[in-house]
């Protein structure tokens, strides 16, 4: 990146920074269950909600516990239930459609982050009728209160249920973007844990890592705060403690239940102070492919890290101690290095491998555009990169005999 890029790109992110104290986060209110929603749609006079969410949720009949507390209650509601894993533009459009034929005053995001984006964009074109996702592409674009907004996380890793983005992807382009202003912070968090019982093992393992991504990004990024630091922190504890535990014990509730806890603080961690180059890229990879975002941030994070170099070394240290893996008097080089086998371990014992079958040489140029993109100035990242620099990852990650090819 050049001289001038940078100055520009530091300058942006400090007086982001300063500016944190001023902005107006807030924290979703935690429900325990979704046996308590009916009485907050009774508070907010809401007597007809949609509900967005996927076709595997639905599949599994997770929705089934909410729909039927909804029924008890008398609180009329439609489903729609096909978001795909990386929401398109047309979900918005269907979804809201149906917002709108049936007269909804509420909107549930129920799934993963998919849906809870979904959900969210739905919201931002209620919110501004007259206008297209892409012109609220960036920051601070909606101004406007969105319909009242719920989130229930079926997994335990987006973080959603407590972000100010969604993410979305344009049906035509194919690019994938976010979206971010206050209003699209829901007002309340659903983290029950009985409706992550039944997640596949390898969407434990991939939302997991996505977690831990959020909060070691959040981390080691120049836009940290005491609060950030302090979720972050918590989030990896809970996450080394816990995803394992979920991972090979799917029905250990307790074990689902602090993932989920994890997943909330490593939202409210990445939500002030932002990620960095590993979504950078797996959003490209996202738009581009349809990678799962999850399993592209796991696969990503610890070749991103090693990219750092000593710079994060010590907040890596913090992290490790955190994690249990190192001692206080472990060298700072050191502890880092174990930090980052552990999530390599990590990575083979769930299954998830070092590349993406699906990455085509040619389409690496326009992916690290709109990585770059995306990351720069906004991302305060501890070492920049432009779309040059940010390619190699791409070759990393192309199946060896691919990359052979293209050499």
């Amino acid at each position: 990146m050049n001289r001038f890029k940078k100055i520009y790109c530091r300058i942006f992110q400090t007086c982001f920074k300063f500016a944190l104290p001023f902005l107006p986060y807030r924290t979703p209110k935690i429900i325990n269950s979704v046996k308590g929603i009916p009485e907050i749609l009774e508070q907010k006079k809401c007597d007809r909600v949609l509900i967005i969410t996927d076709a595997g949720v639905y599949r599994l009949g997770l929705t089934k516990r909410l729909e039927k507390a909804l029924e008890s209650n008398n609180i009329a509601y439609s489903l729609y239930h096909d978001t795909v894993a990386n929401p398109t533009t047309d979900n918005v459009a269907e979804a809201l459609e149906m917002y709108q034929k049936n007269g909804c005053s509420a909107i549930i995001g129920f799934g993963g982050g998919s849906s809870m984006d979904c959900a969210k964009a739905v919201g931002a074109r209620i919110a501004k009728p007259r206008q297209s996702l892409a012109k609220m592409k960036g920051i601070l674009k909606i101004h406007k209160k969105l319909p009242l907004l719920i989130a229930i996380p079926t997994t335990a890793g987006t973080g959603s249920e407590t972000t100010l983005a969604a993410v979305i992807v344009d049906s035509e382009t194919r690019h994938k973007y976010a979206i971010n202003d206050f209003p699209l912070i829901p007002r309340y968090a659903v983290l029950d844990p009985k409706v992550t019982l039944s997640l596949p093992p390898h969407i434990t393992a991939t939302t997991g890592m996505d977690a831990l991504t959020h909060a070691v990004e959040a981390y080691i990024g120049n836009s940290t705060t005491p609060g950030t630091r302090k979720n972050a922190l918590m989030a990896v504890r809970l996450i080394f403690d816990n995803l394992t535990t979920a991972y090979e014990d799917g029905g250990n509730i307790d074990a689902r239940r602090e993932m989920l806890k994890a997943s909330f603080y490593a939202g409210c961690a990445f939500t002030k102070s932002y990620v960095g180059y590993v979504h950078a890229v797996a959003h490209s990879l996202g738009g581009q492919y349809n990678i799962p975002h999850g399993l592209a941030n796991a696969i990503l994070l610890p070749f991103v890290l090693e990219s750092y170099g000593p710079c994060i070394h010590k907040k890596l240290y913090r992290l490790a101690l955190e994690a249990g893996l190192v001692e206080k008097d472990t060298p700072y080089d050191e502890a880092a290095q174990i930090f980052i086998d552990a999530i390599k371990d990590m990575k083979k014992r769930f299954g998830i491998g070092d590349t993406i079958s699906e990455i085509k040489k040619e389409d690496i140029p326009k992916m690290a555009h709109y990585a770059d993109k995306e990351a720069n100035p906004l991302y305060p990242v501890p070492v920049l990169m432009n779309a040059q620099e940010l390619e190699p990852f791409y070759n990393l990650l192309m199946e060896k005999e691919d990359a052979d090819e293209s050499i």
